[in-house]
């Protein structure tokens, strides 16, 4: 893939996002879509819900795109049984959240958008994660240390709660940080 002429745009304020992009070894600049309000018809299909929201915040984006551009943005959707997990609104949320996973297993559903000036694609991937039984002195400890209030799920799967409390993913580990990288390449290489 040729990207020499193009000039990627990460739409996510996300550390994590950057990370991974900035590991796929391409030249990208950060510009976070201002102010995109996440919400969604709740009839869409679950494994929907992340794509459509992705697709959201690059047509939310504050400026015209070059013909030069591609932008690139995503959402992630934790969902346990039938209940979805965004991000916790509080630490006492994130308590509640992390004692629904505890000892279960959930999907981790991220939407990836690619968009140019005349082209959108868009596409999601699924994993499934394994909790351990995590004691309430975990979950604190947890919550307390790394605040994991800006995160679906209130968990990120690259910090100590991964460490010590996740058994088993079947499906993308990236999927779960947020940025199924191979989703990313895949879908700059049909754009």
């Amino acid at each position: 893939m040729d990207l020499s002429e193009k000039k990627l745009i990460l739409g996510s304020a996300s550390p994590r996002r950057r990370e991974l992009l900035e590991g796929m070894g391409f030249p990208f600049t950060v510009e976070p879509a201002s102010s995109y309000d996440e919400h969604y018809d709740p009839s869409l299909p679950h494994r929907e819900i992340p794509q459509r929201l992705a697709e959201g915040k690059s047509l939310a984006f504050p400026r015209p795109l070059a013909p030069d551009e591609i932008l690139i943005t995503a959402d992630t959707l934790v969902m346990c049984g039938d209940e979805i997990l965004g991000k916790p609104s509080d630490k006492e949320d994130a308590a509640r959240m992390l004692r629904l996973l505890s000892g279960r297993d959930h999907q981790v559903i991220t939407g990836v958008c690619v968009r140019s000036k005349d082209t959108l694609i868009s596409d999601s991937d699924t994993a499934h994660v394994w909790f351990k039984d995590l004691s309430d002195g975990e979950i604190r400890y947890y919550i307390d240390k790394y605040s994991p209030i800006d995160k679906a799920g209130a968990y990120g799967i690259q910090e100590w709660i991964g460490y010590i409390g996740i058994p088993r993913i079947d499906g993308s580990f990236y999927t779960v940080m947020g940025f199924p990288t191979h989703l990313v390449y895949s879908l700059l290489n049909r754009l």
